[in-house]
């Protein structure tokens, strides 16, 4: 069996991966819903739709799905109350344990890093000053340009910038679509079990390998 190439890139998806926003959302979306009179989405039904971007979690989680003026208010309104929510002293996103110091780690050795999120970019960039990580990210993909997970653009555009192949890109993600997006764009996908979708889902969508600490990355990533 032919060796696997070292990675030149490793990209992250943000929420469920880097940091545990799952309370944030799931009172934003709470918030956005009861403004509109509608009846709540329960919060496991609202964590497993974390991940896709905004316009496309709403939709999913509506009542009925067809009434577009609906769904252009509930968008509109999460995005104010998140926004309102960040400026609030206590709104805090924190990294996973471990997080950082594989951040570091992968960095020592020379790979390139982004990030593949359907958050906004608005809101992937507060949470990169938020922990001081603007140095590490070379390329940062959101919702904001280009379609969501798991269409490939994002990963194509990071591999892009990176000068990377997929052959040598490596897509570290919480959830299914993660793992979808990784084997559409051709990339090798890991998965990580503290996020929002459960093992089972990350194998069968994908994933070569669920890894249930940071510290197991590195290892993972380079096991030849």
């Amino acid at each position: 069996m032919s060796e696997k190439p070292f990675p030149t890139l490793v990209v992250f998806d943000c929420d469920g991966t880097l940091v545990d926003s799952q309370h944030n959302v799931v009172a934003c979306m709470k918030t956005t819903f009861t403004a509109e009179g509608l009846a709540l989405p329960d919060d496991q039904s609202i964590r497993g739709f974390i991940g896709l971007n905004l316009e496309e979690c709403v939709f999913h989680l509506m009542p009925e799905p067809g009434d577009t003026d609906l769904h252009t208010r509930l968008v509109s309104g999460y995005k104010a109350a998140f926004f309102q929510h960040r400026l609030q002293s206590d709104h805090y996103e924190p990294l996973y344990p471990g997080a950082l110091d594989a951040i570091h780690g992968l960095a020592d050795r020379g790979v390139l890093m982004a990030v593949a999120t359907g958050k906004s970019l608005r809101g992937l960039t507060a949470v990169i000053e938020q922990h001081s990580l603007q140095d590490y990210f070379m390329s940062l993909q959101t919702p904001d340009h280009n379609p969501g997970k798991p269409h490939p653009q994002m990963l194509l555009r990071a591999m892009s910038d990176a000068g990377a192949t997929p052959a040598e890109t490596v897509m570290v993600g919480d959830t299914s679509f993660d793992m979808m997006l990784a084997g559409n764009a051709g990339c090798r996908a890991i998965g990580v079990s503290w996020g929002y979708h459960a093992d089972e889902e990350l194998l069968k969508s994908g994933a070569e390998r669920v890894i249930h600490h940071f510290e197991d990355l590195a290892a993972v990533t380079f096991d030849h």
